[in-house]
C-alpha cells in the first residue's frame, strides 16, 4: 500500500478501476456496518453486484479489501490537508481546512469511526501508510505551518500538535457521534448544530493563533 494518492493497479482499463472502486466502496459499508470479522468477501461481493470470482480478480483475500478500504478512507480524510497552501491566508487556509474536515465528519461518520478503530488496535493492518506516507505528508505541512511562523503571520505553536488538535476537534464529531446524540440529542446532520461545532472549533483554532475570522469566509 503506497502512494495515498494512487491506490489503483497500474495498467488497469477504466472499466476495471471503476469496478474496483465499486468493491472499497461495498467494502467501506459492510466493514462500518459489521466490522471485520464480521464481514465476509461473499457480503463485499453481494453489496458491490458482482460475482466472488469477478471481486477475487481484483482483490485475493479479504485482508488486502480492508487494507485498500483503510488506505481509502485515509486519502480522503488526508486530501484537504494536501491543499494547505504556504503563499495563502494562513486564516483563510485554516478556515477552509477546518470546514473541510467538519464536512467529512458530517458525511463520512461510519468510515472515521472505521478508520479509527483500527488504529485503536494498533494500526497492523495500515502502519506502513501510516509511517511512509502520512509521515510524509505531515513533514510537508508542518513546513507550511512553521514559515506562517517564522513571517510573523500567525503565533509561534508547535505544527504538528496544531494538525493534531484539528484533528481531534473535528473528528470527534464523526467518531464520537453517538455520544454526541446522546448527550444533546443533536449530530451534524443538524444544519444549526453543525454551523454552532464549526464556529466554536474556528473560533478557538484562530484566536489562538492570533487570527481573525474574515467576514464570508466558508464555515
Amino acid at each position: 500500500m503506497t502512494g495515498l494518492k494512487s491506490k489503483q493497479k497500474k495498467g488497469l482499463s477504466r472499466i476495471q478501476e471503476k469496478n474496483r472502486a465499486r468493491i472499497i466502496d461495498a467494502a467501506l459499508a459492510e466493514f462500518s456496518r459489521h466490522g471485520y470479522s464480521g464481514t465476509t468477501i461473499d457480503k463485499i461481493a453481494a453489496s458491490a453486484g458482482m460475482s466472488k470470482s469477478n471481486l477475487l480478480y481484483y482483490f485475493s483475500s479479504k485482508s488486502a479489501i480492508y487494507e485498500a478500504a483503510l488506505a481509502h478512507i485515509l486519502d480522503v480524510w488526508l486530501d484537504p490537508l494536501r491543499g494547505l497552501n504556504v503563499d495563502n491566508d494562513p486564516a483563510e487556509e485554516l478556515s477552509h481546512y477546518i470546514h473541510q474536515k467538519m464536512k467529512m465528519s458530517a458525511e463520512l461518520p461510519a468510515e472515521s469511526r472505521l478508520f479509527a478503530n483500527e488504529v485503536l488496535q494498533g494500526a497492523p493492518r495500515i502502519r506502513p501508510v501510516l509511517e511512509n506516507d502520512l509521515k510524509r505528508l505531515i513533514d510537508e505541512k508542518t513546513k507550511v505551518i512553521q514559515s506562517w511562523i517564522d513571517q510573523g503571520r500567525i503565533k509561534a505553536i508547535d505544527p504538528v500538535h496544531l494538525i493534531f488538535s484539528i484533528w481531534s476537534m473535528t473528528q470527534h464529531y464523526a467518531d464520537f457521534e453517538p455520544q454526541i446524540v446522546a448527550l444533546t440529542g443533536k449530530s451534524l446532520k443538524d444544519a444549526d448544530f453543525r454551523d454552532t461545532a464549526e464556529s466554536t472549533v474556528l473560533h478557538l483554532v484562530l484566536s489562538g493563533l492570533g487570527l481573525k475570522r474574515r467576514t464570508g469566509q466558508d464555515a
